[in-house]
């Protein structure tokens, strides 16, 4: 069975939330053919890689996720944190690609 059967489209269309474009993602992407996302903190490994497949047309061979706690923040006596956020590392099979530069047709 699919991994996009097992998910509503729905679903899968809220999961990611944004490509990071950072000079630490641009590394990750030339050595070791991997794409950077923010992605919902209740996402799973197997929903971000149907989202992916579903959205961009592409075969993912694997997905490593990164929780990343908000920093706590301050101005003048008052602190704050920022919000925490759930990165996902997708790794592209060999001759797939996802270029974000594009615009979308």
């Amino acid at each position: 069975m699919s991994a996009t059967l097992k998910h509503s489209e729905e679903r899968l269309m809220k999961v990611l939330v944004a490509p990071v474009i950072s000079e630490k993602a641009t590394m990750v992407a030339e050595k070791n053919e991997q794409v950077m996302f923010r992605v919902l903190p209740d996402a799973t490994k197997l929903e971000i890689k149907a989202a992916v497949e579903m959205l961009f047309k592409v075969e993912v061979e694997s997905v490593q996720t990164v929780n990343r706690m908000g920093k706590q923040k301050r101005s003048g006596r008052f602190t704050g944190r920022r919000n925490h956020t759930k990165h996902a590392y997708v790794c592209l099979k060999s001759g797939q690609e996802i270029n974000f530069t594009e615009e979308a047709a």
